[in-house]
């Protein structure tokens, strides 16, 4: 068949909502991979967030940041970043209303001085399942364990911002910031209600996409891509064939050409055995 270039989204797609990715998913990359398709990365996480389980499974490309930043081959193909001016007024405000947040980079992540033992409660209050536990040790614990709460968080080259749990409504998130940004809900379940992104406008994983295949010389007919969460929504809309996970959000399952299992159920490799990719 055709060699197919496939976008990935990483929470919620590759990997569950706990952070890990099945053994399925593994295998169907590594399959489709070895069968001449290309598999790219293409998630909401910045570089400092793409831990060692993750680019272990093998890919041939990233596309991080929403979109923001674009890598083949070592060679980076675009990368933007937030005007320092409007990181500075997001986190004054944050700090004032008690919004806990984290400042993406590929640094690292910038957090604010509570972030840390928020999302500890966040993820594991209640938990006793020692099977759970250990997988929530795996996927989201590095992530805990790698925000940086140290000092002043601004910084020239962040990407884009989140918060969770927050004592503000995303729809006040919005009124606020909707001149500078692109606000959006998470795509992380855990983070909590009223919880979501602050994007650079006019930023997404389509026009990345789009950079990617001019540089690859990949006709757009020869694409696929799997999302779940609100910044997918773009990407799906704009490959061949656009696949959300059977646990997307609404938005998502209404554009989508197919839908597919969850990653906990074994979605990719599912599809990608249905399309023939393995």
């Amino acid at each position: 068949m055709t060699r197919k270039a496939i976008f990935l989204d990483i929470d919620g797609t590759l990997a569950n909502h706990r952070g890990v990715v099945p053994d399925s998913a593994r295998e169907a990359v590594r399959r489709a991979r070895a069968n001449g398709h290309l598999v790219f990365v293409c998630t909401g996480r910045s570089l400092a967030e793409l831990w060692d389980h993750i680019l272990a499974v093998g890919f041939d490309g990233v596309i991080a940041a929403a979109g923001g930043y674009v890598e083949h081959d070592g060679q980076v193909l675009s990368h933007v970043s937030v005007p320092v001016q409007q990181v500075r007024r997001v986190v004054e405000y944050f700090d004032a209303h008690g919004v806990q947040y984290f400042l993406e980079a590929n640094s690292g992540l910038y957090g604010s001085a509570g972030l840390k033992e928020r999302l500890h409660e966040l993820a594991f209050a209640g938990v006793t399942d020692e099977t759970l536990l250990a997988e929530l040790e795996r996927g989201i614990g590095p992530f805990i364990d790698s925000v940086i709460v140290d000092g002043d968080p601004v910084r020239y080259d962040i990407n884009k911002i989140s918060f969770l749990d927050s004592p503000v409504p995303l729809d006040e998130v919005d009124a606020v910031f909707g001149d500078a940004f692109t606000v959006i809900p998470a795509t992380v379940p855990v983070f909590g209600p009223n919880s979501g992104e602050l994007a650079i406008p006019g930023v997404h994983k389509a026009d990345a996409i789009a950079l990617l295949l001019d540089h690859l010389g990949i006709d757009l007919a020869d694409t696929m891509a799997y999302g779940d969460g609100h910044n997918d929504l773009e990407m799906l809309k704009h490959v061949a064939v656009g696949v959300a996970m059977a646990d997307a959000v609404p938005e998502l399952l209404a554009v989508a050409d197919e839908v597919t299992a969850s990653a906990d159920d074994d979605g990719l490799l599912a599809s990608f055995t249905a399309h023939g990719l393995v």
